[in-house]
C-alpha cells in the first residue's frame, strides 16, 4: 500500500495532558504536509488551531475523554463548544458504565444526542474495547449503528490497552451499513496500518505513522 494512502486515513493524534500550543502547531504543520485526514487535539486547542489551518485540513477533538462518565448534558455542552470553536470532527467515549449494567437505551440516546449537534459533521464513538466483553463489543457495534453515528472507534490510547486486528474484525462483522471503523491506541508500525486497514479500518487514530514517515525522510 503506498504511505499516501495510509497517511490520509490516520488522525494524527497528540492528547497528552502536557501537549502545549507549540506542539500542536507542529502537529498541524504536518498534518497539512503529509495531508493526514486530520489532526485529532484537546478541545481547548481547537478554536487556535482551527483559525491556524483554515480549510487545509479538518480538526477533530474528543468529548467525555477519556473516561466517558460525564453526563450527557456535560457531553452535549462540550460538543456544541467545540462545533462552534471550529471542529470539524468529534469522538465520544461513551458510558461504560452504563453498558455494563446493561442500560443500552442511556448508551443508544446518548450517541444520537450528540450526532444531532453535530449534524453534517462526522462523530466518532469510542467504545474502550480493552474494558468490554466480546458480547459488548458486538452491542456496541449494534448501538453505534442504531445512533446514526458515523464511525465506531476502538479506544482512547489511555486505558490498559489499544486496537487490535481481533476487535476491528469484529466490528467490520456486526456494524451496520454506513458505519465505518476507526483503530485508535498503539498503531506503531506501517505494516500494522496496513493491516487495520486490510480489515475494514478507515481511519487510524495515531502519532507514530508520520513520525516514522519523517525519520525515514531524514535517513534515520
Amino acid at each position: 500500500m503506498d504511505i499516501r494512502e495510509i497517511l490520509e486515513k490516520c488522525d494524527h493524534t497528540l492528547l497528552a495532558q502536557t501537549a502545549t500550543w507549540e506542539e500542536i502547531r507542529a502537529i498541524c504543520d504536518d498534518g497539512i504536509k503529509y495531508r493526514t485526514a486530520s489532526v485529532c487535539i484537546p478541545p481547548c486547542y481547537v478554536k487556535r488551531a482551527k483559525d491556524y489551518v483554515g480549510d487545509r485540513l479538518a480538526v477533530c477533538t474528543v468529548i467525555g475523554f477519556p473516561n466517558g462518565y460525564s453526563t450527557t448534558a456535560a457531553k452535549l455542552a462540550e460538543t456544541v463548544d467545540a462545533l462552534e470553536n471550529g471542529a470539524d470532527e468529534i469522538d465520544m467515549v461513551i458510558n461504560i458504565g452504563e453498558l455494563k449494567a446493561g442500560n443500552t437505551g442511556y448508551v443508544r440516546n446518548e450517541i444520537r444526542a450528540l450526532k444531532e449537534a453535530c449534524g453534517d459533521k462526522i462523530l466518532k464513538v469510542i467504545v474502550e474495547t480493552c474494558l468490554l466483553t466480546a458480547e459488548e463489543k458486538v452491542t456496541m457495534c449494534r448501538l453505534v449503528t442504531e445512533a446514526g453515528a458515523d464511525f465506531i472507534k476502538t479506544s482512547t490510547g489511555f486505558s490498559k490497552a489499544g486496537a487490535t486486528f481481533e476487535d476491528v474484525a469484529l466490528f467490520a462483522e456486526h456494524v451496520g451499513p454506513g458505519v465505518r471503523i476507526k483503530a485508535a491506541g498503539g498503531i506503531s508500525s506501517i505494516a500494522d496500518a496496513e493491516t487495520f486497514i486490510g480489515l475494514g479500518a478507515s481511519r487510524l487514530g495515531t502519532s507514530r505513522i508520520v513520525k516514522i514517515v519523517k525519520a525515514e525522510e531524514k535517513g534515520e
